[in-house]
């Protein structure tokens, strides 16, 4: 196995350098690094690359994040099918906006309290111990809830979403290939999201519920795309029409039993 450090990015440099003080100079002027599927199992010293902004490390061994301290610049970290069972070590990467981690062995979104600014977490497909389902740390979720846009929790046993409602800012949610089986739960999540403006939910056992999609459509106003496939306006117009003349209905017969019971 490969140990990540500057001799290995010296090595993978596209030319050599005269001597010490270039090769440090080159070091502090890289902003991407593209290192993946390069057998890396472990993160060493990277700290002369003070400036990285892209780290790719996807397609690894990697079973840790750790050594990324002196990463407060990063905005991108791409980790995604290694072998990380932990979500920890991050807490110096303050302008972190987009963190990739599908395809790994993490039970616990946790680990994240600490950063500020991220808008988009990517945390699909982990391999999970059978029969279980992917949890979250409420802490973490309090610190992203004004700033998370994104999130992916496709294929984790997912079962309900109701612990996802503080993230205020979401936009775009990915949550294909679960066990979402309840429309009240969800009902409850889409009033609190009300700046969603794409869902994912295919491949969930709540896709077979009666007139699922236009209970969906209904629920939130914002949202423009349902699994996939655009919203028409003029559909949703109709459904709303269609609610209101149903509840206007039901409220017609009530009173009109009321008004036969007190006859009685």
């Amino acid at each position: 196995m490969v140990r990540l450090t500057v001799d290995m990015i010296a090595k993978n440099a596209s030319h050599k350098y005269r001597s010490e003080d270039d090769f440090g100079q080159y070091l502090q002027k890289i902003t991407h690094l593209n290192l993946s599927d390069k057998n890396i199992d472990s993160i060493g010293d990277l700290s002369f690359c003070k400036n990285l902004r892209v780290l790719y490390l996807y397609d690894n061994h990697i079973n840790q994040i750790q050594n990324l301290d002196f990463a407060s610049n990063i905005t991108h970290l791409y980790l995604q099918n290694n072998r990380i069972s932990s979500i920890e070590n991050l807490s110096s990467l303050k302008k972190l906006e987009k963190l990739y981690l599908g395809g790994n062995y993490i039970t616990v979104v946790e680990g994240l309290d600490k950063i500020g600014e991220l808008r988009e977490l990517h945390v699909e497909s982990q391999h999970l111990p059978l029969g279980e389902k992917l949890l979250f740390d409420p802490v973490s979720l309090n610190s992203l809830a004004k700033s998370l846009s994104v999130l992916n929790i496709s294929n984790n046993n997912i079962d309900e979403l109701e612990e996802l409602a503080v993230l205020e800012n979401l936009s775009y949610l990915k949550a294909v290939d679960n066990q979402l089986k309840h429309m009240k739960d969800l009902e409850v999540v889409l009033k609190k999201w009300t700046k969603l403006r794409r869902i994912d939910l295919t491949g969930n056992p709540i896709c077979q519920k009666p007139k699922y999609k236009d209970r969906i459509i209904v629920q939130s106003l914002t949202l423009e795309s349902l699994d996939g496939k655009e919203i028409q306006e003029m559909e949703r117009r109709f459904l709303m029409n269609w609610k209101a003349s149903r509840a206007a209905r039901k409220k017609s017969n009530e009173r009109m039993t009321d008004g036969h019971a007190a006859h009685v």
